[in-house]
């Protein structure tokens, strides 16, 4: 049996890497197919050229679905990737929801004999239709001896090796694209592969979930508004966990809300304190809150539901964080660059200059009143497009934040139109504006530190004007001016120059076609005719180049970068 086994093993292996592989050999094709501007009728346009993206992340989106339960994960991690990804295929990803059908209930009562072994007798009352079915596991109600309620969640059969099988083929393909010249080039996939297979393993281990839940708990046992299931670890397991089982209506239902005499107002606020609680707070926040693993019970209180993915602000980052508020508050986009770059979220040794009016620009929009009622989902808007090819290494830590923020602040606008989380979060801010929290001997050491540097920079100015004194007067002194509107003339002026002249050997061509043609040998007019070809042709893409640059010339405040975006 054994041995007619092992051959139906290794098919299967074969055909899921040849998908897989398929898969990215089609979004591979697909790119470089939507990068020629001639496959778009009518030319290549922003707007066309946005809407194709789109219609690829969507692709993309059902393909992953597809492919089943280590793609849905991996496509929501990718999902807090926006600084390797276009925006477009990270909000695709981010709306990546598992619901897919469940698995026998005799599959389930065999994984808890497996896994309990004689605890097992301590469940009297299993429930065969579950109350969730996701690609990781699926969720059962069940009475236990002591008449306490809880759930299990169950895993599903055979998915470490699914998962095991699909992250070693995503290595290889990782490998491969990091060879690429232009997709390898300033990006680590095969790091970010490594990181992926990581945490995915880690999140088949139910015990990890186990401690995330106890720990988020903890976190606000004093806190009767909030309410966080109970772990009973003495039925938990790898494969399986059990926790106490708190029923309540969907964040988002608010009629039911309503009828249960709950204030949405008043939910849509402790949502959103709670949450800037575990991130200003606590440094260990719930990274995947959406409405389905969000209810609130009859008294009014917010229940959390499902652990598998928390997050950790990192002792480096939350030493910052009040530096880079109270220099975000400012509008001190040099100081905010510096504090960020110091943080490791921004590459060391690049040029500051153009990040730092990237950064001036996002500070503007989003500080400057009126606040519009979406403000934290624009910022993320505004966050995808700033960190993609530029220098910025975000943590995922960050964008599951920025997620989730997003995900209340949409929320707790169905739940009340006037809800504003920037309001709800000024009190949480103003302790990091103005001493990061950790009272006086904070505000000393940062008005030390800001003493020290002025000093530090007053004595080098000398030093600095003697050093510059003496280049200018041995010629070495070099200035370095930055024109990107003239590099842009200048460039379309070659072009033009270039065009004229290929349309001038292209008309001579033609002439000398047309003259053979009429010769006694005609056959000899194919000779022109060929070489001509392959001249139209450039000539063709160097029009549709000189009509888009005269389109980015048209749009107030766009330059075209150095290449020309070809």
């Amino acid at each position: 049996m054994a041995a007619l086994s092992t051959p139906g093993i290794l098919l299967s292996r074969l055909w899921r890497s040849l998908r897989i592989w398929r898969l990215v050999l089609q979004l591979l094709a697909g790119l470089w197919w939507d990068a020629r501007p001639w496959t778009y009728p009518g030319g290549r346009t922003p707007q066309a050229q946005a809407a194709r993206q789109r219609r690829r992340a969507r692709w993309l989106t059902a393909q992953f679905l597809e492919l089943g339960s280590a793609f849905i994960k991996l496509g929501q991690l990718l999902s807090a990737r926006p600084d390797v990804l276009p925006a477009d295929v990270v909000e695709e990803l981010a709306h990546l929801q598992d619901r897919v059908p469940a698995f026998p209930f005799p599959v389930v009562e065999s994984l808890l004999e497996q896994e309990l072994g004689e605890r097992r007798a301590e469940i009297i009352d299993l429930e065969i239709v579950p109350l969730g079915s996701a690609s990781l596991a699926q969720v059962h109600r069940a009475s236990l001896r002591s008449g306490r309620q809880v759930v299990f969640k169950v895993q599903r059969p055979g998915l470490e090796r699914l998962f095991r099988l699909d992250l070693e083929v995503l290595q290889q393909v990782a490998a491969a694209v990091q060879r690429h010249p232009r997709w390898g080039a300033g990006r680590d996939w095969v790091g970010i592969a490594k990181e992926c297979r990581r945490v995915l393993l880690r999140e088949l281990d139910f015990r990890l979930e186990a401690e995330h839940a106890a720990r988020f708990r903890q976190q606000f046992l004093d806190d009767p508004g909030i309410r966080i299931p109970a772990v009973i670890w003495e039925l938990s397991s790898r494969r399986v966990l059990c926790l106490d089982y708190v029923p309540g209506i969907k964040i988002n239902d608010r009629e039911a809300l309503v009828s249960a005499g709950i204030d949405p107002a008043a939910v849509a606020e402790k949502g959103a304190a709670s949450y800037l609680q575990q991130l200003v707070r606590f440094g260990f926040f719930h990274a995947d809150p959406h409405p389905g693993n969000l209810a609130v019970a009859s008294d009014g209180a917010l229940i959390y539901y499902d652990f598998g993915m928390m997050g950790q602000i990192s002792e480096r980052l939350r030493s910052r964080l009040g530096r880079m508020v109270r220099a975000a508050a400012a509008r001190d986009a040099a100081s905010l660059v510096d504090e960020l770059q110091q943080a490791g979220l921004i590459a060391a040794g690049i040029d500051q200059g153009p990040v730092r009016r990237l950064v001036r620009v996002m500070l503007t929009e989003a500080l400057t009143p009126p606040f519009s009622a979406n403000v934290i989902d624009k910022l993320s808007g505004d966050l995808y497009e700033l960190v993609y090819g530029q220098p910025f290494r975000l943590p995922p830590e960050l964008i599951f934040v920025m997620r989730a923020l997003s995900t209340f602040e949409g929320v707790g606008r169905s739940l009340d139109p006037g809800f504003s989380l920037i309001a709800i979060a000024r009190p949480y801010l103003l302790p990091l504006m103005t001493a990061s929290g950790n009272g006086p001997n904070e505000l000393f050491s940062e008005l030390s530190r800001q003493a020290a540097e002025v000093g530090s920079r007053a004595f080098g100015i000398p030093r600095r004007l003697d050093e510059s004194l003496a280049r200018i007067e041995q010629g070495d002194l070099q200035v370095l001016i930055r024109a990107g509107e003239t590099d842009r003339l200048l460039r379309r002026l070659a072009l033009a120059q270039q065009s004229a002249g290929q349309s001038v050997l292209i008309g001579a061509l033609a002439v000398a076609a047309s003259v053979l043609a009429v010769s006694s040998r005609p056959a000899l007019s194919a000779v022109p005719v060929a070489l001509a070809l392959p001249l139209t042709f450039g000539w063709l893409k160097m029009q549709a180049r000189l009509k888009r640059d005269g389109r980015l010339d048209q749009l107030p405040g766009v330059a075209t970068p150095p290449g020309g975006g070809s």
